[in-house]
Order: structure tokens, then sequence, then C-alpha cells
């Protein structure tokens, strides 16, 4: 057995192994991280975004919540820990602002917070893979979208500092900056994706925004998610809210190859998923180990859909039942220990690991929820569209 089929193998073997105690107040789970190192005797952290504006800490082996911090900061977009400090956890949100609390104190005061410019409501969020830069991307306001720059450095040495910009990229994108991911071993290159189609790879080291755009790529439709995968992490890849894919291969910049690996219109029609059917795509994530790239989606029940990317296709290799009871928003991969964590309309949070057996007596809850930020957040069309090329 190839170590790809050993992965594709685990990862259809995925079963639930905790289920998180539901809150007083229900709400969408939109975003989950996980932090990098686990603390001295203890497990790893997971922070969650959630749709009443509010973040929360869960101890990631038991999902116990361990911290809860306030809304009142206008709708978030998006939660990264820090990757050199698992006490450290940044979120941004729709006021402007970019804040970053310490777990470690009680108090829900942010120790640090990045402030924008007077118009600009942020969406879209990353940290560097070094921790010295955080960058947020911006609604349209007028005419103007912005990538805005802050040095993140010092972050613990000032509690309650506020930090104005380094800078802002302005002319690379012309609507809402929905996605930013930075490298995850080169701290100078970061990715945005926008609802103008655009997904453009920057290096942050050149001097000005037109030197450091280093590719432009079109996606033909709003994209929703994107990242970086391949050897060395050289490729691109994005989601769009029409649930197309597309992948492209940065590696082939400067010679005479084509940098397109695949672009599908429609995932919804190109992946058979037998009787579950595919209604959306969430995510994807690299799997190093087996140097592959996998797709996350699902079905507004709650199936959840695991699919294999190559070159010359899209395939489904597992379908995750009976955690989830409405819409998967939310996915962290956990190659340390090849777990999968996931969040939804449910407002339930859940842990998948390979061949585990349920330990929480928990019952799954039928909650559809309805939310008054629903149409700040992504909603999925599941209707099929029938698109030709």
């Amino acid at each position: 057995m190839t170590t790809v089929e050993k992965v594709e193998q685990q990862l259809a073997g995925l079963r639930i192994a905790r289920r998180c105690v539901p809150s007083e107040e229900p709400t969408y789970l939109l975003d989950i991280h996980t932090s990098r190192a686990a603390q001295p005797g203890g497990s790893p952290l997971v922070a969650v975004s959630c749709s009443n504006e509010s973040l929360r800490v869960y101890d990631r082996d038991t999902l116990r919540l361990l911290r809860e911090y306030g809304g009142r900061g206008g709708v978030l977009a998006g939660v990264r820990f820090a990757h050199t400090c698992d006490s450290l956890v940044f979120s941004a949100c729709s006021q402007g602002t970019v804040k970053c609390w310490d777990v470690r104190s009680a108090t829900q005061k942010p120790v640090q917070v990045f402030s924008g410019y007077p118009s600009n409501v942020f969406i879209s969020f990353d940290v560097s893979c070094s921790d010295l830069i955080v960058c947020a991307g911006t609604e349209k306001v007028e005419k103007d979208s912005f990538l805005v720059f802050w040095d993140a450095r010092g972050v613990t040495d000032c509690a309650s500092a506020t930090k104005e910009p380094l800078g802002v990229y302005s002319e690379s994108h012309n609507d809402d900056i929905t996605k930013i991911c930075f490298h995850p071993v080169e701290p100078n290159l970061v990715v945005s994706g926008s609802t103008d189609g655009l997904v453009n790879v920057f290096d942050i080291n050149k001097d000005n925004e037109d030197d450091a755009l280093i590719s432009t790529c079109n996606s033909d439709s709003s994209v929703s998610s994107l990242g970086w995968s391949g050897e060395d992490y050289k490729q691109v890849y994005c989601m769009t809210h029409d649930e197309g894919f597309c992948w492209w291969d940065m590696a082939q910049l400067d010679t005479e190859e084509p940098i397109t690996l695949l672009h599908v219109l429609d995932v919804r029609e190109s992946v058979c998923a037998e009787n579950h059917g595919l209604h959306y795509l969430v995510g994807g994530f690299y799997h190093e180990k087996a140097g592959k790239l996998f797709l996350i989606g699902g079905t507004s029940t709650g199936d959840i859909h695991l699919i294999s990317c190559r070159a010359d296709g899209l395939s489904l290799v597992a379908t995750l039942c009976g955690g989830h009871s409405a819409t998967v928003r939310s996915f962290c991969w956990s190659p340390t220990d090849e777990s999968l964590l996931t969040g939804g309309e449910d407002a339930q949070l859940l842990l998948w690991k390979p061949g585990a057996v349920e330990r929480s007596l928990t019952k799954k809850a039928s909650l559809k929820i309805s939310s008054s930020v629903q149409k700040r957040v992504r909603v999925h069309n599941t209707s099929l569209k029938s698109r030709k090329k």
C-alpha cells in the first residue's frame, strides 16, 4: 500500500472522538485554529470565532471551554494563534481592528490592538509564520479595498497598547478582500483573494506594491477560501463562492509551462458523492506526509466530504456522517495526530480521530440557528447549477 493510499484510508477511518458541550447561546462556528505547540504538560488549544461576535478557547483534547472573549467589537473575521507562542490568539473585526489576547490572562482585555484607518472594515486577516507581520483585508469602500499591514513584534511587552499600520497595498484588488494567507515557511510571501476573482501573490520584502506583486491569477469568480500546497508550498489553490476550484503552480512562473494545474467550474458537478450529494466547499489542507492536497466539502444536513486533488481531476475519498446536523462552516486539520476539528451551523465543535470511539455523553443537537449576522457570513448556495464550459 502506498503512502497516499494509507493516508486516504486513515481519512476514511476518521470517527468522532469528542463533542463539545453546546453553549447556552448557540451560534455558528465560523473559523477554527489550533495552537502549534502544546503547553508544558497540557494539550494544544483550540480557538473558535462565532457568529455572536465572541471568540472561544478550548482544550483541544477534551474540548472543554477555557476562555470566552465577548462581542461588542464587531463581526469577527477569522482566528489565528501565534506560531511561536501558543498563548497568544488574534482575530480581526468589522470595526477596523485586529486584536490579540493572551489566554493565560484572566482579563477580557486584549494585550494588543492593531488599529486600521477610519473607513476600514476588516473581513479577512492572517499572521506571518514568523509572527512579525499581521495583515488584514478590507471590504470595498467607495472605490477602494486595502491590504493593511502591521509590525506584530513586541506584543507581550506593551499591554493594551494600540499599534498603527506600517502601510497598505491599495492597487491590486478592486473589490472586497475575502481571504489572506501567509506562506507556511517563507514569512515574506502572502496570497490574497477577493470577490473580484483575483488571487494575488506578494513578496512583502519589496519596497512597493508594484514590485511586491509576484503573480496575479484569475479564478473567474468570487474567492471564498485559499491556501498553499505542494512540495515547498510552491502551489496556490482557491475555492469560490459558487463552489469552483482553482489550483496553480507558482514554480512555473519563470518557465514556458502553464501555471494552471486544475480549474473546476463547479465541484458539485464533478465529484460524485454517492447518494449524499455535495452542496458546498469549506476549504482545503495540504497533507505533507502524502504530498497531497485535500478539499473538505459537505451537505446542508451535516455530512462531510473529503476530496482528493490531482491534476487530472477531483475524487471523493470519504464521507463522514453522524456528526453535524447542519452546514459545516469551519475545520482545522492537525498533522501531528492526523485529527480533524469541525464546526458548524448546529453550534457543534467536533474532534475526529482515526478509529476513535466517542467518549462524550452529549447527544447530537439538531439545531438550525437563525442568526442576525447571516448576511455577514458566507451563505452557501445549495442549488445545483447547470454550467457548461
